[in-house]
């Protein structure tokens, strides 16, 4: 299999197979195993998100005082900052671990002083003449993204200073933390077709001026082209059957030669009765087919389940290499 062992790095033609991830199958309420970034013990996707790194309360609920569903109080995990918590820079250029009580990912608050969906922000020496630096925590449960840095990514291809396509931006989580990664020097163009969720990622692009959302269908990227200026990466998470083929074609018009896609793959929006590893080995021989040279598959266990992110190189002409 192109991607070696369920559950592992993955890797295309040879790599490193196996071991870094989750088995498949693993309980959706698990967090991640020790040195990843600590968030949970057990309490699954509700005491993830309600407090990352507590055990956690029923499901969908957060931890114990940890802020209700989804993390929005904010009040979970994370505490203590300072002198407390040791910053560490992650492999991913822009991605850091706080490292205190617990090992947490975070990201360098763009605006510092505000927090986007709850989040628990920490506050660390900067080093010069007493100043702190603030940073997000980005908590896997609530972010494909941050779920796949923390499942191995090799590369992310979102670094600072980069210019990225987001589809499916929902409303804006993540695109929050992208917004950080890449920073004042970056862009993040989002885009997220409902209305509903439009709404609060334009709210969360008046304080993150290097967001600029697009409320359109990302099946018509004809109808936003003006929007746009070449890009570096495509990022996508649109739950769609027909995911692969909207990226492809935002691809065709956006996407720089030698630029990257980094797909987040839900098995059951694309086929709900094929073994998930089948419907991820489908979607990456279409992506090879269209111009996409794959490098990487891993899996999102186990901070969701039946998911893979899939990177790989959009080679525009076709060229062979």
């Amino acid at each position: 299999m192109a991607f070696g062992a369920s559950g592992g790095r993955g890797g295309f033609g040879g790599g490193r197979g196996g071991g870094r991830g989750a088995p498949r199958g693993a309980p959706r309420g698990r967090g991640g195993p020790p040195g990843r970034g600590g968030f949970g013990d057990r309490g699954g996707r509700g005491g993830g998100r309600g407090g990352v790194g507590k055990r956690g309360g029923p499901p969908g609920r957060g931890g114990p005082r940890g802020g209700g569903r989804g993390g929005r109080g904010g009040r979970g995990g994370g505490r203590g900052g300072g002198s407390n918590v040791i910053l560490k820079p992650h492999r991913h250029p822009g991605v850091f671990i706080a490292e205190g009580k617990e090992s947490l990912l975070v990201t360098k608050n763009l605006v510092p002083g505000e927090a986007v969906y709850g989040e628990k922000r920490i506050s660390i020496d900067g080093g010069v003449d007493g100043t702190k630096v603030e940073y997000r925590v980005w908590n896997p449960f609530r972010s494909k993204l941050a779920a796949g840095v923390l499942g191995g990514l090799d590369s992310l291809f979102i670094e600072p200073g980069k210019k990225v396509l987001y589809l499916g931006a929902a409303s804006g989580t993540s695109v929050s933390h992208v917004a950080d990664i890449v920073g004042p020097e970056g862009v993040v163009y989002a885009v997220e077709f409902s209305l509903r969720s439009g709404r609060d990622l334009i709210g969360m692009a008046k304080k993150r001026t290097n967001v600029i959302p697009i409320i359109e269908d990302a099946r018509a990227p004809q109808r936003y082209r003006m929007l746009l200026s070449t890009v570096d990466v495509i990022f996508a998470d649109v739950a769609q059957p027909d995911q692969a083929r909207i990226v492809l074609l935002n691809a065709e018009y956006f996407l720089k030669n030698e630029g990257h896609v980094v797909i987040s793959i839900k098995a059951s929006c694309i086929d709900s009765t094929a073994p998930p590893e089948a419907v991820f080995a489908k979607e990456v021989d279409f992506l090879r087919a269209n111009k996409v040279k794959p490098i990487e598959q891993v899996t999102l266990e186990p901070y969701e389940r039946d998911h893979a992110m899939v990177t790989g190189k959009y080679l525009r002409h076709g060229q062979k290499e």
